[in-house]
Parts: C-alpha cells; structure tokens; sequence
C-alpha cells in the first residue's frame, strides 16, 4: 500500500511521505494537513503536533523510514509544489496541494481512499494507517498507556478498542489453529524439549485411541 504513489511525480513523492507520516506515527488526518515544516525533527526522531483534537498539541515519535520520505519530499517535490503558488510562497506547511497551497483535508482523504483502495480492494482512507499502527503495536507488545499517549486520546477506553481488535484476531486463530477447536484431539508428551504428538483424531464416545490401543475412561 505505501508503494502505491508514482514516486518520481512532485505529487506521488507527497503521498508517499504523507502515507509513511500517517503509518509511523498514527497521527489525525487533520494532524498531517497541518504539519509545519518545523514539526517534524529529524535529530530526535519525533513530531510536534499542535493543537491535536481538543487543541491539544503533544510530541510522538516518528520511524527513520519516514523521516527518509518526508526529507526526499521536501528537497524535490515541496519546491516544485510551492513555485506554483500565485503570489506569496507558502513558507510554514509541510504538505502542500498542487497549487502550492496547503493541501485541503477533502483532497488528502480522496487520495488516500484511491491508494487504500487499489492496494486492498477494499474500502478506507487516513484512519487506516492509524488504526493499522495502533493494532500492529500493541500486538507487537506496546503498552495500551504509551498507545494512548500517541495517538491523543483523551480517554483511555478510546484506545482500548485496539484490545478488542486484537482479541478478536486470536479468537479467529486459536478457532482455525488449535487442534480441539478444529475437531481433532491432541494428546503429547515431552521429547528431547519438544513435544510429540500421540494423539490427532477426533475421540469417539469418550475414548482416546492412541498408539498403544483403546482407553476408556470418562476422565
């Protein structure tokens, strides 16, 4: 999906930056559109956000990756963009539209779903890459406090929905993966640190058939 944009247009080279920002950091739609080109600090690895929802400005970390993008954007796409402006050049945004003007949230969102779209047939625009990173951290083992932090969220049962999400997923692979839940009986014993298993078919009229026979038993 970040691939999507044609790079080597001033354009494509914006979405690109626009979908790595969105993807590393989790950050608001409206929270790209009002990026300053002094927000985001390359040295440190983190972006100042300013008056977030709630007007509520904090600072979030933001991956080497697209610190990559955003730098490869400003040297050669925000120049061209920001020639085109009639009159007085845009000096302080970071993300501009291809009339040099800030880019309109309306705009971002219609290319975003053109790109979310192609990539997964599916729909979906700027809140996919937040939701994605939130998801992805937590399973990865991000403490759902840190999540609430970067993300902006005034309360945390906004960010426990990512839980729930993640719940769900390993509700989905212990019923496709795990031998009851997918009509098989496991029995195993200890083997060199491993585990062999001694039992894959499915008991019958509560008895276990194993290697060495039949054995009964209610358990």
């Amino acid at each position: 999906m970040l691939a999507q944009p044609d790079v080597h247009t001033p354009l494509g080279l914006r979405d690109r930056a626009m979908l790595e920002v969105f993807y590393s950091t989790g950050m608001r739609r409206g929270e790209v559109v009002r990026l300053g080109r002094d927000d985001v600090d390359a040295v440190r690895g983190v972006v100042f956000i300013r008056e977030g929802k709630g007007l509520k400005d904090r600072v979030v970390p933001i991956g080497a990756r697209a610190i990559l993008w955003v730098r490869r954007y400003a040297a050669h796409a925000r120049p061209v963009l920001a020639a085109r402006r009639r009159g007085e050049a845009e000096s302080s945004t970071m993300f501009l539209g291809a009339r040099g003007d800030r880019i309109r949230p309306s705009r971002l969102t219609e290319r975003m779903h053109r790109y979310v779209s192609a990539a997964s047939g599916k729909p979906g625009s700027c809140h996919v890459f937040r939701h994605s990173m939130a998801t992805l951290m937590h399973d990865g083992g991000a403490d759902i406090r840190d999540l609430q932090e970067m993300l902006g969220h005034a309360q945390i049962s906004t960010t426990e929905i990512y839980t729930h999400v993640s719940v769900e997923r390993l509700r989905s692979v212990h019923a496709l993966t795990h031998p009851a839940e997918a009509g098989r009986a496991w029995l195993g014993r200890r083997v060199g640190g491993g585990v062999a298993p001694l039992l894959a078919v499915p008991p019958r009229r509560g008895r276990l058939k194993g290697p060495w026979g039949a054995a009964g038993g209610s358990g």
